[in-house]
């Protein structure tokens, strides 16, 4: 729904794409973009595919995923890095 410029590719194997996107959804949720568009039929459309993070942030995140490393970790806006969450329990 609108024009792009492709910044980086990644290379992922043996990772089933329906978890990659959730994880990836989890992962930067906090950052996701909240704006609704009009589509091609001027129908309004709330786009849940768009986040504002950085690149680097990306880029630590796919080594994260590639070696395994990411579970525990969610992206910190006002940061602007991932951050370790504390699993469920932990600091009760």
């Amino acid at each position: 729904m609108a024009d792009v410029e492709i910044v980086a590719t990644y290379e992922l194997y043996n990772i089933n794409r329906t978890r990659l996107e959730n994880l990836i959804h989890r992962i930067f949720g906090a950052a996701r973009l909240d704006v609704e568009i009009k589509d091609r039929f001027g129908q309004p459309v709330v786009p849940r595919e768009w986040f504002l993070v950085p690149l680097f942030i990306v880029d630590e995140a796919m080594e994260r995923i590639r070696d395994g490393t990411i579970t525990g970790y969610t992206y910190d806006p006002k940061t602007a890095s991932l951050a370790r969450v504390a699993p469920p329990g932990v600091g009760i």
